[in-house]
């Protein structure tokens, strides 16, 4: 097992990161301060792990709230399911919420915990690569709006993040995949020899490797953490971890929640944020050819909707967190493995990114 920590003074916690992690009770049991526990969870991970975990809470008294599965139920509604469990249980301030299930999960649990009785303790312990690599890391917690992912939510740390690589046997490929954009994401905003590593092993994470797994999980927590630990409320360097997001949300808000899984979306976001970058001089053609053969190696779209418009992806853009004064600001790459923040561009370099022909620079990068 590997420990590494979130530095955040009296509210730092560890990420316990092995196989095998949900069985061992004593993980867990330390960051419990109470003794009652709510484990949510969905109807798709419940029959797999939801057992090992209720094992594991022996001694405590437990309420599991199981919530449908998807991207298309992180909303209000379904929050409200969290908030019924947890008041019909008569759950008080020194109950623990455990998040057990992939980034959607974690972000319901996590807002629900922020918001119960203005806030309790939570848990994450999340079961895709995506939420190990990336959500439940950091304390970003909410849910969907019609009008825009996220937008509704609360910077709230969990007491703990427990990775249980061993919960990765039983994703689906697509997922599997989903989770890598938010791998290669790390090596493209801070980490050139990351990006060299995964070009080296992207077949064996597809495999399974639970070394290789385990090692690309360590490099990701530790990259987030450090990031974190010095901008924990995104108002600086924080906002690079979003790198193909702006892009991405609105394939995502156009196409209907959960029609692209969201690292599909940040993969075809993440080529649009390269193709912008070498429009603006900063990225050389072959370094944007590089992230691309990257993003299709991990078995990744690196094409957005054809039937979106450049109006479509404006309109959504318009009403992202990046937003700032009326001033859409866009996560770009000065080179591999160095990203800035930055609503200083030309507007014909944006709308010329947007009109682009990306199956055929799809084509082209593996020529």
């Amino acid at each position: 097992m590997q420990t590494l920590h979130v530095e955040l003074g009296e509210r730092s916690y560890p990420i316990y990161i092995g196989a095998g992690l949900l069985a061992d009770p004593e993980l867990l049991t330390r960051h419990i301060g109470g003794r009652q526990v709510a484990v949510v969870t969905n109807e798709t991970v419940a029959p797999l792990y939801l057992e090992t975990l209720m094992r594991s809470l022996e001694g405590f008294k437990v309420a599991s709230i199981v919530l449908p599965d998807g991207e298309v139920f992180k909303n209000w509604e379904t929050l409200q399911l969290i908030f019924d469990g947890l008041l019909t249980a008569r759950h008080d301030r020194r109950t623990t919420i455990i998040a057990l299930g992939g980034g959607v999960i974690g972000d319901m649990a996590g807002f629900a915990a922020a918001c119960y009785q203005r806030g309790v303790d939570f848990i994450q312990v999340p079961t895709t690569l995506l939420s190990q690599v990336d959500s439940s890391v950091g304390g970003k917690t909410g849910i969907n709006h019609p009008l825009g992912k996220n937008m509704v939510g609360a910077f709230y740390q969990p007491k703990a993040v427990l990775i249980d690589t061993a919960s990765l046997r039983t994703l689906p490929e697509r997922e599997l995949s989903a989770g890598l954009a938010e791998v290669i994401k790390y090596g493209l905003i801070c980490d050139e020899p990351f990006l060299v590593w995964l070009e080296q092993n992207i077949p064996a994470l597809r495999a399974l490797d639970q070394q290789a797994l385990t090692y690309a999980i360590e490099q990701s927590c530790a990259a987030k953490a450090r990031v974190v630990a010095a901008d924990e409320r995104e108002s600086g360097v924080r906002a690079t971890l979003n790198l193909g997001h702006t892009f991405g949300h609105a394939i995502e808000t156009e196409q209907g929640y959960g029609v692209w899984l969201h690292g599909e979306a940040v993969a075809a976001g993440t080529v649009m944020a390269l193709e912008m970058s070498h429009r603006l001089g900063w990225l050389s053609a072959a370094d944007r050819d590089r992230g691309v053969r990257l993003l299709q190696a991990a078995g990744l779209p690196v094409v957005p909707p054809q039937d979106m418009t450049p109006e479509q992806f404006l309109e959504h853009m318009a009403v992202d967190k990046k937003v700032l004064d009326g001033q859409l600001r866009l996560v770009l790459l000065r080179r591999l493995g160095e990203a800035v923040v930055t609503a200083d561009y030309p507007r014909e370099i944006l709308d010329a990114t947007l009109r682009s022909d990306y199956a055929a620079l799809a084509q082209s990068s593996n020529s």
